[in-house]
């Protein structure tokens, strides 16, 4: 019996976690025209496989044979350990449509499993992670980063170091999870125009993934560390957007690479709306919205010198509300307001792959051309009414994509140019890997003040109009991931580099 259990072909990965629950992802082991069922246990004090705790769970392979076991009616701030492993079930008809429920009850008591288990060497099966806090917590702290360019295959090793360092962090010191904000994977390696290097069928899109899912120090990073992510344009093709799709080309291929994406980047995740890609979290009485800013992103080229000023077609977070129809803008809006009436001033997060704030200093003069919220003024300007308007305390952003890493800190003027006591704040944090320093993420290339660069964002609200003005500072070029702390009236934020050392001038507080 043992030699039926097969241990992961990637994974397992630690996924969405609570005070009570825990899911964990694996891709089950390779075999040819059969279905595979995912086993997973919990490990007891006695470093044996509780056969209480296993359960079956499907590998689908329109999911590339990817999956995850929920553990649920955990206890609150306990460390954890899991094994997971993958068993085939062979078929005389391999494509016969059949139930997870037939299939398990086919399959003998899953606790039966447990020895086998016990067998499957930890490194390769084995994942912990710590449930979070039931109650408010004083403290949390998290990593985060994005953009893992993968290179080419004798610097492969490269691209991974940067995640040893922030395994080494979070087991040396007290880490909650991990986020990663877009461009885990590039399918089109060298361009979109290049066909070489370019994932254009489903094979290559999971190879990219594989390829990254499978380096040693990312994968250890996973086992051991609750981790979150959401896509960007990488894991499509640069600066997509839905005009592409209009294309028999764009269709084909984002159906691919969506299909990609949620194998193994949505599945381990929250799932709060459905089938969509935008999700929520909370740690620790800490809310996090967790945008999805590039599948439903709707930009065109304008027309005229009106439509450059305004853009009014383009609208990072999809359509906002008509009649009965909600968009993800008017439900972050929403999600925004109830939790200033939950938690009152403790921060709130925004994930946006795409940069809030610093702009570019090309996107003053053409916004249009801009990849991040510069080219979306009504999307912004909707989010910072509701944010003015409804006086939402401390909502701060955290995104990557840009290529150098940066904090900012935002305020609000009024028509005599008068500051409010609101604030917001963003954190970028971009690239774990990225070997064109001299090409991309320039600080120069980037609004410091926007006050003295004539960068302020002028928005209408209830009470008049108002601008949004930013100061950004810290800006690190270098590899790097950054180290998030939060207090209920303070954020710490620290820059890392490949190495796990702390970058000059890469630590900034701000006092809520």
């Amino acid at each position: 019996m043992s030699d039926l259990l097969r241990e992961p072909r990637l994974g397992p990965v630690v996924g969405h976690v609570t005070d009570a629950s825990a899911r964990v992802w694996i891709r089950g082991a390779d075999v040819d025209r059969m279905r595979t069922v995912g086993v997973g246990g919990l490990v007891a004090a006695n470093g044996k496989v509780d056969p209480s705790t296993v359960q079956y769970f499907r590998l689908h392979r329109e999911y590339d044979r990817t999956g995850f076991a929920d553990f649920k009616k955990l206890a609150a701030g306990k460390l954890y350990a899991a094994k997971l492993g993958s068993i085939a079930v062979d078929s005389t008809a391999p494509d016969l449509n059949v139930s997870d429920a037939e299939i398990k009850a086919l399959l003998p008591p899953a606790g039966r499993w447990a020895p086998q288990l016990d067998e499957l060497d930890p490194a390769a099966a084995g994942a912990s992670f710590s449930t979070f806090s039931a109650a408010a917590a004083p403290e949390i702290s998290f990593l985060f980063g994005s953009c893992r360019y993968p290179d080419i295959l004798p610097l492969q090793k490269r691209a991974d170091r940067v995640f040893g360092a922030m395994a080494e962090q979070a087991a040396a010191q007290p880490t909650d999870f991990a986020l990663m904000v877009g461009d885990q994977i590039y399918a089109d390696l060298f361009n979109r125009a290049i066909p070489i290097g370019r994932a254009d069928t489903a094979r290559e899109f999971h190879e990219r993934y594989a390829e990254a899912w499978s380096s040693r120090n990312f994968r250890r990073l996973l086992q051991r560390l609750p981790t979150y992510m959401i896509l960007d344009d990488h894991e499509i093709e640069d600066n997509w957007d839905q005009t592409r799709i209009a294309t028999e080309r764009g269709r084909t291929l984002f159906q691919l690479a969506v299909m990609a994406y949620r194998s193994y980047q949505w599945l381990p995740g929250p799932r709060n709306f459905g089938d969509l890609l935008y999700y929520t979290f909370e740690c620790g009485g800490f809310p996090f919205f967790v945008t999805d800013g590039r599948t439903q992103r709707v930009r065109r080229e304008p027309e005229s010198d009106d439509e450059k000023r305004l853009l009014p077609d383009n609208h990072l977070l999809g359509y906002p509300q008509k009649g009965s129809y909600v968009g993800q803008i008017d439900r972050l809006c929403a999600w925004l307001v109830q939790q200033q009436k939950a938690v009152g001033s403790r921060p709130k997060f925004i994930v946006s792959a795409s940069v809030f704030a610093p702009n570019g200093v090309a996107a003053h003069r053409r916004p249009w051309k801009d990849d991040a919220w510069a080219a979306f003024p009504q999307t912004r300007t909707q989010l910072l009414r509701t944010i003015v308007e409804r006086d939402v305390e401390n909502v701060v952003f955290l995104s990557g994509d840009i290529h150098v890493s940066n904090v900012c800190e935002i305020w609000f003027e009024d028509a005599n140019g008068e500051r409010g006591a609101l604030r917001a704040y963003s954190i970028t944090s971009s690239a774990f890997y990225w070997p064109f320093p001299f090409a991309d993420g320039e600080p120069g290339a980037y609004v410091h003040d926007s006050k003295r660069e004539d960068d302020g964002f002028p928005f209408e609200t209830s009470a008049g109009p108002r601008v949004m003005h930013y100061a950004a500072r810290g800006f690190q070029q270098a590899d790097n991931f950054t180290r998030v702390t939060v207090r209920p009236d303070r954020i710490g934020v620290g820059t890392f580099d490949s190495k796990g050392d702390a970058l000059d001038g890469g630590a900034h507080t701000f006092e809520l």
